[in-house]
């Protein structure tokens, strides 16, 4: 049964990231901004739901190993299982803002997460202030990216990357419907996804710390994976990145920032490695734009990208 679950949950996925991803280019030739922030602010938040929901939980029922864990975890699988795939799919083209500006925001928020965790946290860990203070950070970077994507591009029209209006034509209406029914799709098949993975797992006998990390943080970025692959395939790279990143963002700035202000997050099994290969993936997608690709994620990048996560899960499972 959670085979055929687990097969279930991928269909809703492959829908609802087909119906989020034209509302979104909707919305964004209704309020005329660029994809980039609408894939940076509204559908990472969406597709972060899941991320949200189990560390969430996690944190109120006092397991902080599943909160931090699937929140660092999914950043990790973010930029190399799915920027990867996307990269396998369409060699993704960076902007120079994305360079200037979007990718070291990613690292300096990922190192924040870092320090915060490992030294200055109330005890190792997320304690209400620093929770307090993630989650504004939050707020201000959503305010700062459209002030200045606006600034960037203010002769953009329609908010797509080119300046084209194919999707102007889309009313209010259809566009609230096609976010609506894509973000049902992706958050239940998510969902579906995640317990059958976990259930599998555990009858393979996989460890608990194992799952947090892996299973359950590949599990509640399933919808990241789906709605980019979706993006990427459609043409709109910029939408994919600017949901990778701002998934990234939100993940430890708003969801780390409400669950430590809701509960204390102590580190537990979760290692200094864990916390560090955030960072490092950051880094990666760096040193992608700056000197490797020169500005783009190539297919060859795309897949040193997976040996790069594979050869992390080998590390762990030792």
């Amino acid at each position: 049964m959670d085979y055929i679950l687990l097969i279930v949950g991928l269909a809703l996925l492959t829908v609802g990231a087909d119906m989020l991803t034209k509302g979104c280019v909707g919305m964004a030739a209704r309020f005329r901004v660029p994809e980039f922030i609408v894939g940076l602010t509204v559908m990472a938040v969406g597709t972060s739901m899941p991320e949200l929901t189990v560390s969430t939980l996690s944190a109120i029922n006092g397991n902080s190993d599943m909160a931090i864990g699937n929140v660092t975890g999914s950043n990790i699988f973010n930029i190399l299982i799915i920027l990867g795939i996307c990269a396998m799919v369409r060699p993704m083209v960076f902007t120079r803002e994305n360079i200037r500006r979007d990718i070291p925001i990613c690292i300096a928020v990922s190192a924040l997460l870092l320090v915060m965790a490992l030294y200055i946290g109330s005890p190792e860990g997320i304690g209400r202030l620093e929770g307090i203070i993630l989650f504004l950070l939050y707020i201000a970077f959503v305010l700062y990216s459209i002030r200045s994507a606006k600034q960037d591009a203010p002769d953009m029209e329609a908010g797509t990357d080119d300046g084209t209006q194919t999707e102007a034509t889309m009313g209010w209406g259809k566009v609230i419907l096609f976010i609506a029914i894509g973000l049902s799709g992706l958050i239940y098949g998510g969902n579906l996804c995640l317990n059958s993975a976990t259930a599998i797992a555990r009858a393979w006998g996989v460890s608990e710390a194992i799952i947090a990390i892996t299973i359950v943080a590949a599990g509640t970025s399933l919808p990241e994976l789906a709605s980019s692959v979706a993006a990427t395939a459609s043409g709109k790279l910029s939408l994919a990145l600017g949901n990778i990143i701002g998934s990234n963002v939100a993940n430890i700035l708003l969801i780390l920032g409400m669950c430590g202000t809701i509960k204390p997050l102590t580190m537990g099994g979760i290692t200094p490695i864990d916390m560090w290969m955030v960072v490092g993936a950051a880094v990666v997608l760096l040193l992608s734009a700056l000197a490797i690709g020169r500005r783009r994620i190539t297919r060859a990048e795309g897949l040193m990208y997976l040996a790069i996560y594979v050869g992390y899960v080998v590390l762990l499972m030792k």
